[in-house]
C-alpha cells in the first residue's frame, strides 16, 4: 500500500508493481533515469517554470519524476504522521522533520520518498545503485524514529509524461538533463537549485533565451 492523504487508500496491484518495476530497472543507458532535468526558461507549463526534476524511470513506456525544489506549504510532516495514524512518541530528541515537497501535478494524494540506497526494503525500487524510492507508510515511520535512509526526499504527486513524451519535450528544447549529484536532490537551499543545476552544465542562467527553440 502506498501512504496518501485526504483519507485516500491506494492498493497497489500486481500487474502495477510490475510495471512500476520495469520502469525503474533495466533502463537502457539513452534514457534519463537517475539523471536531472532543468527547466528552461520558456517553459510554458507553470508548473514547471524553473522546476529541476530527478528522473525516477524512463523508457519506452514513458517517464516518471519527482520536483525537487518546491514545497508543500499546506502539510507538514507531523501532520502527514497525524494523517495516517503514525505515532511519534519515539522521535530522536534532536530530530527535525523533513519538508513536504510538490512532487509534480499528477495524483497529489500520493506519497513518494526519493531516498539514498543505504535503506531498502522490500517495497524499495531502486533507481540505480545509489538511489531508490520507497512509498510505504513504514519508511515514514522509520524516519520518524531515526531509522530511515541517510538522506530523503519526500513529495507528495509526481510529473508524469506518456510514452515519448518526454523525448518529444527534450527535442523542443524545453528541457535540459544533467548527471544528479547528493547536493541537488537533498539539500534544502531550494531558492537557488534551479541556478545550480544550471550551473553544472556550464550554463550561466542569465544568459539563457526565454524564446523557444528547437534541437
Amino acid at each position: 500500500m502506498f501512504f496518501s492523504i485526504l483519507s485516500l487508500t491506494i492498493v497497489v496491484s500486481p500487474a502495477e508493481v510490475t510495471y512500476r518495476s520495469k520502469m525503474m530497472t533495466e533502463t537502457p543507458t539513452d534514457y534519463l533515469t537517475g539523471q536531472l532535468l532543468i527547466a528552461m526558461p520558456a517553459m510554458r507549463d507553470p508548473r514547471f517554470a524553473r522546476t529541476v526534476i530527478f528522473v525516477c524511470a524512463h523508457n519506452d513506456e514513458g517517464a516518471m519524476g519527482l520536483v525537487l525544489n518546491r514545497l508543500i506549504g499546506s502539510i507538514s510532516f507531523e501532520a502527514l504522521l497525524e494523517e495516517l495514524a503514525i505515532g511519534i512518541e519515539d522521535t530522536p530528541e534532536a530530530w527535525s522533520p523533513p519538508a513536504i515537497h510538490f512532487g509534480g501535478p499528477m495524483e497529489t494524494g500520493r506519497g513518494f520518498v526519493l531516498h539514498s540506497a543505504d535503506y531498502i526494503s522490500v517495497d524499495s525500487i531502486p533507481v540505480d545503485e545509489h538511489m531508490a524510492v520507497t512509498s510505504t507508510v513504514e519508511i515514514l515511520r522509520d524516519i520518524a524514529i531515526g531509522q530511515g535512509p541517510g538522506q530523503a526526499m519526500l513529495a507528495l504527486g509526481y510529473a508524469g509524461w506518456g510514452p515519448g513524451q518526454l523525448d518529444d519535450e527534450m527535442q523542443e528544447n524545453a528541457w535540459l538533463n544533467v548527471a544528479a549529484d547528493d547536493g541537488i536532490i537533498f539539500d534544502h537551499d531550494l531558492e537557488n537549485k534551479w541556478e545550480r543545476a544550471l550551473a553544472k552544465l556550464g550554463v550561466d542562467a542569465s544568459l539563457l533565451s526565454t524564446e523557444a527553440g528547437h534541437a
